[in-house]
């Protein structure tokens, strides 16, 4: 029999492998200051493009006013307990209320956090019986979620509606032996690719294949829609979602999330979901923030104009450099480049120190090998200097990562 941690030396997984020489700079950096456009690292001031505070408001100095006079009024702990036992009140009533006829749902319900949030709403929805059928590129959060059905799950191709009718009728077969039904689960828009998921093709399908829609619309919420509802507004389907979840940590700049339903389902899940049932509330000064945010984000339609100004900018700068953006339908945006792990780590790292641009850098195993993606967020906080200089700094490390300049200073650190 081995030691329990024997493996933890052997094996330290997939980017803990390179914690030596990530840690502090290119894994858990350190980004200070208010949160704005340009926030300090490692001693200077960088364009911060790694922030998903799209709609601006983690520093509006209204929603720090307000943010300010919420935690003198109740604190970090008001309300005590979980919701179901003392951890409701009226706020949170008032919040889910107000939630529910933003995104056209019958009732809304509101998280303490949107990763536990969204993975136990899955592991609620679903008993032995029931199959669940998930694009392959869902988020972390919902692969958990997903791993705890103790039932069948097939994944679909990304985006892949061929690939989604195939699981389809996979799935028919086995819930029409168990007697259980199908809960098919895709992004309103996926966070590292910066595509929607085709929530109207998959909604097309329901007529023909008897299914529930679970969509994560945590990047869609506040950006996408003629309101700012999402993805569902956006393709106009907000009416086929059956579970609809969005999260505050990104355009509400806050914590916690909500599921929007029709009022027997969160009726049902209230009492289910076992990371809320038994986790403490929201706290108030929390809630009472987010409805602040959610009013501005209603009756500012200014806030979104601005984002979308940013982000066509820099999207289309980009692309008249001929990077490559992939299929980006949203605020995210991923640039794709070629090389290995130990290029991107002195890439990037130039980028930092000489062009002062922070951006997240993405490499195996989230994405194949052999390719380097860059991920840049637009906010409304960005100018168009921040963009100008973004795509001045991008054309010149294309240029080193393309003549070979930075795979032989990897080589030479390699060797030291």
């Amino acid at each position: 029999m081995n030691d329990l941690f024997d493996k933890i030396v052997s094996n330290k997984g997939p980017l803990g492998q390179y914690a030596k020489v990530a840690e502090g700079y290119f894994a858990f950096p350190k980004l200070e200051g208010p949160i704005s456009n340009r926030m300090g690292f490692n001693g200077k001031k960088v364009i911060t493009w790694s922030v998903n505070d799209y709609l601006g408001l983690a520093n509006h100095p209204e929603i720090r006013e307000f943010d300010a006079q919420a935690a003198k009024q109740y604190g970090s702990a008001y309300p005590m307990g979980a919701r179901l036992m003392s951890g409701h009140t009226h706020l949170h009533e008032k919040l889910e209320n107000e939630l529910a006829d933003f995104v056209n749902k019958e009732k809304a319900y509101v998280l303490n956090f949107g990763y536990q949030g969204i993975l136990s709403t899955v592991d609620s929805l679903v008993s032995k019986n029931d199959v669940i059928v998930y694009d392959i590129d869902c988020h972390a959060c919902i692969v958990d979620g997903v791993r705890l059905h103790i039932g069948k799950r097939f994944t679909f191709q990304h985006n892949d509606i061929d690939s989604l009718v195939t699981n389809l009728e996979r799935a028919t077969k086995i819930a029409e032996k168990t007697g259980g039904g199908i809960l098919v689960i895709s992004e309103g828009v996926f966070g590292m690719r910066g595509e929607q998921g085709k929530i109207k093709e998959i909604s097309a399908l329901k007529s023909k294949y008897k299914f529930r829609l679970l969509v994560d619309d945590a990047h869609g919420f506040g950006t996408l829609g003629e309101t700012g509802a999402g993805a569902g507004e956006e393709q106009g389907v907000q009416d086929q979602i059956d579970v609809y979840f969005a999260t505050f940590a990104k355009s509400m700049a806050s914590t916690g999330a909500f599921i929007a339903a029709d009022k027997m389902i969160i009726d049902y899940l209230k009492y289910n979901m076992r990371s809320q049932v038994f986790a403490k509330s929201l706290q108030m000064q929390l809630v009472a923030g987010i409805l602040k945010r959610l009013e501005m984000l209603k009756t500012r339609p200014e806030l979104r104009s601005k984002l979308w100004d940013n982000v066509r900018a820099l999207q289309s700068g980009l692309k008249k450099q001929n990077f490559d953006l992939g299929k980006t339908q949203s605020c995210v945006t991923p640039v794709f480049l070629k090389g290995d792990i130990h290029e991107a780590f002195v890439m990037v790292k130039e980028l930092r120190e000489k062009y002062f641009i922070f951006c997240s850098i993405v490499v195996y195993p989230v994405i194949p090998k052999g390719f380097i993606l860059l991920r840049l967020i637009p906010t409304t906080s960005h100018n168009i200097d921040d963009v100008n200089e973004t795509l001045s700094a991008f054309s010149k490390i294309r240029s080193k990562l393309n003549d070979g300049t930075y795979k032989k200073i990897a080589e030479k650190l390699k060797m030291n």
